[in-house]
């Protein structure tokens, strides 16, 4: 696997980022074949970028931060510079590796966990989270029923980061139909999407 390094803007601040030269070269067939994947994790995707800076202004000194799907770990690189406590998850284990050395790259602290959404006992296990932060999860039709189950069981406020993908509004729909509150940002840098603030504690002061 081939890398080279980028700077990454954030907050009057920059990050140096290693990442894969070729995603594509990435694809493993055999893997594709068992479960589908595919190493989206590889790209610096716009919304990665969207959400870190949004990130960056936050005050989360202190706070338990989660990324669900970090891939390359943009926002979870943010929230550390900030003082957060991070968890930065994936099901792609070569993503949390290369992030753990980004992670050292620019004196930063965080942890990394191997998550399947399918199974978040071992997640739910480390709650509560202060915030949990997504960047483009919703690409495929088969990611918004577990995100929106995992979401619900955390059930912590959330930034969620997307670029206008077709099944971010069926996401949006049944968050809002259970009773949470969701705000869409437009982000310059997402012309068809926005971040995406959602709020769980409006479904339980309505209980």
């Amino acid at each position: 696997m081939s890398f080279f390094s980028d700077r990454v803007e954030l907050g009057g601040t920059t990050l140096e980022l290693e990442r894969p030269v070729n995603a594509e070269a990435l694809i493993d067939e055999a893997r594709f074949g068992e479960d589908e994947f595919l190493p989206y994790w590889g790209e610096l995707w716009p919304s990665g970028i969207a959400l870190a800076r949004h990130v960056a202004d936050l005050d989360l000194a202190g706070l338990r931060v989660l990324e669900l799907g970090c891939g390359l770990g943009l926002p979870s690189l943010a929230a550390a510079r900030g003082g957060a406590d991070v968890v930065a998850t994936d099901w792609a284990d070569d993503a949390l590796d290369l992030l753990a050395g980004n992670a050292l790259r620019n004196d930063l602290v965080l942890g990394t966990m191997h998550l399947e959404w399918s199974r978040p006992e071992p997640l739910l296990a480390l709650e509560p989270f202060d915030l949990v932060l997504a960047a483009d999860v919703l690409y495929e039709a088969r990611n918004v029923t577990p995100l929106v189950e995992l979401l619900d069981a955390l059930r912590g406020p959330a930034l969620i980061a997307d670029p206008g993908r077709r099944f971010a509004g069926d996401f949006v729909a049944r968050l809002r139909a259970a009773g949470w509150r969701v705000e869409s940002c437009a982000q310059r840098a997402l012309p068809r999407g926005a971040v995406h603030h959602l709020d769980p504690r409006v479904a339980e002061e309505g209980a």
